[in-house]
């Protein structure tokens, strides 16, 4: 996994304190501690050893320095860190031209979905940003797009690259599903996405024909080869194409004749031998359903493994429509290796069929120990199809065997769930949606009323997770059953959120800093990317979460087509145990 650096934050917060947070690593020993510098001056006498966060009585605008100690020695610095002014980080960016489609519409650009990765290897993350016209369309909408773009930036606004995925990709959310990830462990993270005929990585080199355009009257693309393609992190360079698996085929044979279910795409990744991250690739959910892992090692791109729904292999088609909006990865079954969680089903591994329980397509899953009590994982979900989920239109299963635990009477689509420990009175994680109250994990109702359910976030500095809707942090206030706000962040700098009514950020993970999470907006007029922290102090010390396996890769399909917050592997919440040291080597 990523060796990161102890990417240190410092935040004026008034005109006499600064507030400094720093990461633990997933393979720091349980006895190191730490020393904070303002300038050469020694701020921390004492070395911390029970938080990595620290509030500086100062009204001095230094550079803050941090060093490790070990066995009561100091190490080398860290890098240096200069003070926010401001809650945020401002990102400028760098809007892509307005452009007209062939039926003679105009379209402008939005900041979208973003994904991080070290691209150039330096411990810190870079941003790489999908840029979405104007015009975009879901899959079941006609009409023209405008070219989709990916953007790498730096934190501190420099622009590394662009890639222009061409006039055959077609833009909206079911589409475009970008990987970041240090797929080949050297130490840099790579970019991977389906790409087709013209598409124009970074050097201006056309991948396929240029000249090719494939867009029907209607403006789907339902003919023309399709490529999976690693690009090189550090310049936006193309490195190798495949052709993408699945082939569309024949259009009718994913369920409709236009070109609205066979282009519905999801990507992950997954430590399938245990060792190296494969890129997962999906295509397919609401009847044929087809998963392909690629690995991506010394400059070659192979294809390790398909499962397909229609293939003769038995017992594969009862995999057919068992698919989310978005797939889960984690080692489920406790052998070391990750499976991947399509929600009402699932895929081990070595790429056959794990389980599948019929209870068909959802919107919105989460897996992880959701129910401490019981050993290993939870999935809880919605389900969309009356007919496939019976009586039970929410779910809280096994994530090994996919096992009913417990489920909520529903009579239609249910098209929002979301799990998160937000009741400090009941052990475990409290879950919810669109239909029926707010239960603990045991299925028991602990109010009628709902909060909201659309992302979560650790912010504040208890172990309860926060609820974030929109542009809007809320803290749920157990004993009234209701929702305290704790911060706005429309009123910072313009922040705004995408993808319609599904109101999401850019980004959240835990980017900067301690074990809590760093949020990313775009700003109303696309110009900037807002990347906000926390700056309430915690003493709780957890390392980074972005050394643990599950949360990581979450934050690698975040983007993927209807996005969801990521969770760790282990239990975080209220009367948590210590989490368990993860089994990782830095690279």
């Amino acid at each position: 996994m990523e060796k990161l650096n102890r990417g240190l934050l410092a935040v004026r917060t008034s005109s006499s304190q600064v507030y400094v947070s720093w990461r633990l690593f997933g393979t720091d020993p349980s006895t190191i501690a730490f020393v904070l510098y303002r300038g050469k001056t020694k701020i921390t006498p004492t070395p911390l050893t029970d938080r990595t966060n620290f509030v500086d009585n100062t009204s001095t605008n230094g550079i803050y320095t941090i060093k490790a100690v070990l066995d009561g020695v100091e190490q080398a610095y860290s890098e240096s860190a200069s003070i926010w002014a401001q809650q945020y980080l401002s990102i400028p960016l760098e809007i892509p031209a307005p452009g007209t489609t062939p039926d003679g519409v105009s379209y402008t650009y939005n900041a979208n979905d973003c994904s991080v990765g070290d691209l150039d290897g330096d411990g810190e993350y870079e941003i790489v940003l999908k840029w979405d016209p104007s015009n975009s369309h879901d899959n079941a909408h006609a009409g023209y797009t405008g070219n989709v773009y990916l953007d790498a930036y730096k934190l501190n606004g420099t622009r590394l690259w662009r890639i222009d995925l061409g006039k055959n990709i077609r833009a909206g959310a079911h589409y475009t599903q970008f990987i970041v990830y240090d797929l080949d462990g050297d130490g840099a993270a790579e970019v991977a996405c389906k790409t087709a005929d013209g598409t124009k990585d970074s050097t201006n080199v056309v991948i396929g024909d240029p000249n090719a355009d494939y867009r029907n009257s209607k403006g789907y693309i339902l003919a023309g080869p399709e490529f999976l393609t690693i690009f090189n992190g550090r310049s936006g360079k193309a490195m190798a194409s495949a052709d993408f698996v699945p082939a569309r085929g024949n259009v009718a044979s994913w369920g409709d004749n236009y070109g609205n279910r066979v282009d519905r795409f999801i990507a992950a990744v997954a430590y399938v031998d245990g060792k190296k991250p494969s890129l997962i690739m999906g295509r397919g959910y609401y009847t044929r359903l087809v998963r392909a892992a690629w690995d991506w090692r010394n400059g070659k791109l192979t294809r390790r493994w398909t499962f397909d729904s229609s293939s003769s292999t038995a017992g594969n088609s009862k995999y057919a429509g068992q698919g989310n909006h978005q797939m889960s990865i984690g080692d489920v079954d406790g052998d070391g290796k990750d499976e991947i969680c399509n929600g009402a089903s699932a895929i081990d591994d070595n790429g056959t069929g794990l389980y599948a329980n019929g209870k068909g397509h959802g919107d919105a899953l989460h897996m992880t120990d959701i129910d401490p009590d019981r050993l290993g994982q939870e999935v809880w979900q919605c389900y969309e199809d009356v007919k496939s989920y019976g009586k039970t239109g929410l779910a809280l299963h096994d994530a090994k065997t996919g096992e009913i635990l417990w489920g909520v009477p529903a009579g239609g689509d249910v098209g929002r769930a979301m799990a998160a420990d937000i009741d400090p009175r009941h052990k475990g994680l409290e879950v919810w949606g669109a239909v029926g109250g707010l239960y603990n994990c045991k299925g028991i109702e602990i109010a009628a009323n709902r909060p909201s359910m659309n992302f979560g976030i650790w912010w504040d500095g208890d172990l309860s997770r926060e609820l974030l809707d929109g542009t809007k942090l809320d803290k749920w206030d157990y004993v009234r059953n209701s929702s305290t706000r704790l911060f706005t962040f429309y009123q910072h700098a313009g922040a705004t959120d995408s993808n319609g009514s599904k109101a999401n950020p850019g980004l959240v993970a835990d980017l900067l800093g301690d074990w809590r999470e760093e949020v990313i907006y775009r700003s109303y007029d696309n110009t900037r990317l807002l990347l906000f922290t926390t700056v309430i102090p915690t003493s709780t010390r957890i390392y980074t979460l972005m050394h643990d396996p599950q949360y990581r890769v979450a934050v690698a399909w975040q983007n993927s087509a209807y996005n969801q917050p990521p969770h760790p592997e282990f239990y975080l919440g209220t009367g948590m145990s210590e989490p368990p040291q993860p089994n990782i080597i830095l690279v």
